[in-house]
């Protein structure tokens, strides 16, 4: 698989190296992580890419969190943990959010959508993905997740008729929105992409308007 389809499927990680992340837990090892009581940890179920998980979680527990460390989804990635840069857009029910500020025990019974459940079980890229590796829409990769699962729910507000800023007033409540140049920067604009890459991304999204 080339490094692009990596980013795109969400497969790859960015973290520190082994060596340096050895030398972390060396220096932890004589404090261990004190474990939270039974009353701040919930039950909680969710449905991540059509799979349901249960777990017993802090109540403290990002959603972010909980996909990366207790899933093994790294697919979204952590960048400002202030809900600031997209980096960490999931679908929550359709939705589109930033997984960096929902706490996972009140997403109990939701269904969760990260880039690598897209595609789902096949090998055929979601619509969008595969805009994405047409148009380049990506250099560094790491945004990359979170753009495209913002686009996807951007798509989606669209054809709901969900008016954004830019939107004409004139259009008809409900009725889908037509999806111009002006309101693919809009609806995206909570994305950044340190690198630049907004001109590909913004045909990406233009190659997969219905």
């Amino acid at each position: 698989m080339s490094s692009g389809a990596g980013w795109i499927r969400g497969r790859h990680r960015h973290g520190p190296s082994r060596k340096v992340s050895d030398a972390m837990d060396s220096q932890h090892e004589s404090a261990p992580a004190s474990r939270p009581p039974e009353s701040s940890r919930s039950e909680t179920t969710l449905r991540v890419n059509g799979k349901p998980h249960t777990l017993t979680v802090d109540h403290r527990r990002v959603l972010l969190d909980l996909l990366r460390e207790d899933l093994g989804l790294a697919g979204a990635k952590k960048g400002c943990d202030h809900g600031q840069c997209g980096a960490c857009t999931v679908l929550v029910d359709g939705r589109r959010v930033n997984s960096c500020l929902l706490f996972a025990v009140a997403l109990d019974g939701c269904e969760v959508t990260t880039v690598e459940g897209l595609a789902g079980d096949g090998e055929e890229l979601h619509p969008v993905q595969r805009a994405f590796l047409d148009r380049d829409a990506f250099q560094c990769g790491y945004c990359t997740p979170g753009q495209i699962c913002s686009a996807v729910g951007a798509l989606a507000e669209a054809a709901a008729g969900h008016p954004s800023h830019v939107t004409d007033p004139a259009t008809p409540s409900g009725e889908p929105v037509a999806l111009s140049r002006e309101e693919i920067r809009e609806r995206l604009s909570g994305n950044l992409c340190r690198c630049g890459a907004y001109p590909h991304i913004a045909d990406a999204v233009e190659d997969v308007i219905p």
